[in-house]
């Protein structure tokens, strides 16, 4: 989902690339319905409730260069993905974000998928904490003899 918070950014950081980080955004927002956008520390971070994907970071060079946020949880192959511990995507152009859409838009899904799995593991083991709690709580009942 588009922010008003981050067109005012645009307009108002007017970076060297902006129809390739445009490009960039479009795909990352629209590749799954549960990927928000907003401004932190003067950047732009697209995320879900399970966490920061990316950020656009050094936008005021020429280029697109996204960082992902816990990128090595990733373990699709993505090819243009690069870093040891931090993962980034640099592109060039808006013509090379559009090359790289299919691309994107996986990592996008399997970040979403990787929340939705944590998020249902987590709902699983609250569930069978409070099943135990609630065991416990019972009075002691003696067995009939």
């Amino acid at each position: 989902m588009k922010s008003a918070v981050v067109e005012r950014w645009f307009a108002s950081t007017k970076p060297p690339s902006e129809a390739a980080l445009r490009r960039v955004r479009d795909l990352i927002l629209g590749a799954d319905p549960s990927m928000r956008e907003r401004i932190q520390y003067g950047i732009t971070f697209s995320s879900t409730k399970s966490g920061d994907f990316a950020a656009f970071v050094r936008y005021s060079e020429a280029g697109v260069n996204l960082r992902l946020m816990r990128g090595r949880r990733l373990r699709g192959r993505y090819p243009h993905l690069e870093g040891a511990t931090v993962k980034r995507m640099r592109i060039a152009d808006e013509r090379e974000a559009s090359a790289r859409a299919a691309e994107l838009r996986s990592m996008v899904k399997e970040w979403c998928a990787l929340g939705d799995a944590a998020s249902a593991k987590a709902t699983a083991k609250r569930a069978a904490t409070s099943g135990r709690a609630r065991r416990k709580a019972e009075p002691y009942r003696a067995s009939p003899r």
